[in-house]
């Protein structure tokens, strides 16, 4: 062997172990068990009236945003159940969630407008993967329109590659990852209330990104459910419901 050949491995082990290394992601187990959420959707069906019954809402008005790829209808479960405790839960009338757009808190900020011209009354946000995104970055764009943010599995804290979902996300939207298509800090809290709905069994998105850190959210909740689930689930929806009453002033 040359006599420097030690050097120079000694050179690229240095370069190689200061480069970037790959972003941690949920266990392939976790990712698996979102396969559950079928089950998920027929245990909500079934105990309907026990989950309207441990929600007490107060007839404030909430906005629902769905997930990367997600349609209005995946957020139905959870509508219908906030509705019948008492609250008013709306769609956000865009359709399925393509990913982010120049001009999609624009969008978010008509349908506001729509609500509050008939309400009167300022909304939560309620964002479910992609869509806490969404409900974070719109707080700060109109906050004196929203009174509060949940936000379910949201990926706004740490590597914004800990999760099985970015390539999805680029593919979809056309948007690298890290550089969104508006003006976006993700780990910084909106000047509003904040709850963080994150779950060790999450599978698609790294448990610590959805739960942030202090300064990040008001507040984090540890949910029992799948990524899938936080909208579909009994645990999920009754989360839900938990943060909004965190949130009672």
């Amino acid at each position: 062997m040359p006599p420097y050949a030690d050097a120079i491995a000694s050179f690229w082990k240095g370069r190689l172990a200061s480069g970037p290394r790959a972003a941690e992601r949920p266990s392939l187990q976790h990712l698996l068990g979102n396969a559950s959420v079928p089950f998920d959707l027929m245990r909500t069906r079934t105990q309907i009236s026990a989950l309207t019954g441990a929600i007490r809402g107060d007839g404030r008005h909430i906005l629902l945003i769905p997930g990367l790829m997600a349609s209005e209808q995946r957020m139905e479960p959870l509508r219908a159940v906030l509705n019948a405790a008492g609250y008013s839960a709306h769609g956000w009338g865009m359709g399925r969630n393509f990913g982010p757009k120049p001009d999609s808190l624009a969008q978010i900020d008509r349908r506001v407008d729509q609500i509050q011209r008939e309400t009167g009354s300022k909304l939560i946000l309620v964002g479910w993967s992609l869509g806490g995104l969404f409900a974070r970055e719109y707080a700060k764009f109109a906050t004196h329109k929203v009174s509060g943010v949940v936000t379910m599995g949201t990926p706004f804290s740490g590597d914004p590659r800990a999760n099985h979902a970015w390539r999805l996300y680029q593919l979809v939207s056309g948007f690298p990852v890290d550089r969104p298509p508006f003006a976006c800090d993700r780990e910084q809290k909106p000047p509003v209330p904040t709850v963080a709905l994150w779950s060790r069994r999450d599978g698609v998105i790294l448990p610590e990104c959805a739960r942030g850190r202090a300064g990040e959210r008001d507040r984090a909740i540890e949910v029992d459910c799948t990524h899938m689930g936080f909208a579909a689930s009994p645990e999920g929806i009754l989360a839900v419901g938990k943060a909004l009453e965190a949130m009672r002033v």
